[in-house]
């Protein structure tokens, strides 16, 4: 006699098929899961570099730190203090200024400072740096400087291949051999500090110094 299956009894048997499909259905997700991402990733990236804005710098930019903004041919340059007293002067071949430093870089470069009471020291390099107000000046090449001689003084001169000059202290330095000359006396060093409010020069490094005898009444 034949036997008809009850619907109750065959449920379990579909379940079980239900949950191996979805999990067989899982598996093959999972394999293709990271390439999905790596996809969506992309897409995520092209949008970005798509709808990103583009920043352009305006004409009218400064030009680069390394670029002069303006330049001058056979030019001189006047500083005066708050009185308006001419404390320096500055001359040249030619001259670039650098708008990031606002230095000046003299060809040629020749100076004239003057102290408190007015007497005037020569300057000359090959090249010369100033700062906006000219109270820095480096000196770079043949750099030379001639203290003019005043009541009781005697004249200084200093050469070197490097001298930095600081008009508002009236101080003098080196980190080069130099060579100072005071009246008949001579000095050789590897690096100098002059100081002339406080009438001190000191030499470093190797010193050689050459004093002449004093004159004879």
């Amino acid at each position: 006699m034949a036997t008809r299956a009850s619907p109750l009894a065959a449920a379990p048997i579909g379940g079980r098929s239900l949950a191996q499909a979805l999990l067989r259905a899982w598996d093959r997700l999972s394999i293709y899961l990271p390439v999905m991402l790596m996809a969506v990733l992309a897409l995520l990236t092209y949008w970005l570099v798509r709808n990103t804005p583009i920043f352009i710098t305006p004409p009218g930019a400064p030009p680069p730190a390394q670029e002069p903004d303006y330049t001058m041919q056979r030019f001189a340059v006047r500083h005066f203090d708050a009185g308006g007293q001419l404390k320096a002067e500055v001359l040249g071949d030619e001259a670039r200024h650098y708008p990031a430093t606002d230095t000046l870089e003299v060809n040629a470069a020749r100076l004239r400072m003057f102290d408190a009471r007015g007497r005037v020291t020569l300057a000359s390099a090959t090249r010369g740096i100033t700062n906006a107000d000219g109270s820095e000046i480096q000196l770079i090449g043949n750099a030379r400087i001639d203290r003019a001689a005043a009541a009781g003084e005697s004249g200084l001169q200093f050469r070197g291949e490097f001298l930095h000059v600081f008009a508002r202290t009236e101080r003098l330095r080196s980190h080069k051999p130099v060579e100072v000359t005071r009246g008949r006396d001579r000095f050789s060093a590897d690096a100098m500090d002059y100081d002339h409010q406080a009438r001190t020069l000191e030499l470093r490094g190797s010193v050689r110094v050459t004093l002449a005898p004093p004159k004879a009444p």
